[in-house]
């Protein structure tokens, strides 16, 4: 699926449209349409962890979001090998809007969400069997 960027990747500002590919549930990969050297790795991050943020007006607005919107919220991973070595930044969700194709990224202040680390390893979230 292409989306556009509305707003600005942190790091990435010049990146206007990605595309997103479904690894699995877990997993999507995305790409800047215009630079293909440009991608990453996000991961779903109500598969880890209880996660829950408010959406400002004005990502809301930037994104056209109502209580109807098909909404889906990534986090960016730093990969690793082994894999569980691998750090997530909870603290930057991308958004987005499944309705209109646009996506943005938020950054969440850390005083008002400390739970959320910026490099938390996923191995804190692998539940052993």
């Amino acid at each position: 699926m292409i989306y556009d960027v509305k707003g600005q990747i942190l790091g990435f500002e010049n990146t206007t449209q990605i595309e997103a590919k479904e690894i699995d549930e877990l997993f999507v990969t995305i790409e800047d349409t215009n630079n293909k050297h440009i991608s990453f790795t996000l991961i779903n991050p109500y598969l880890l962890r209880e996660y829950s943020f408010e959406i400002p007006i004005a990502t809301k607005t930037l994104l056209d979001l109502n209580e109807k919107s098909k909404i889906k919220v990534y986090n960016i991973v730093i990969i690793q090998n082994p894999i569980e070595n691998s750090f997530v930044n909870f603290l930057a969700p991308l958004i987005f809007n499944e309705d209109n194709k646009t996506v943005a990224q938020l950054v969440l202040e850390p005083n008002k969400y400390p739970d959320f680390g910026i490099a938390e390893p996923i191995k804190n979230f692998i539940k052993e069997s």
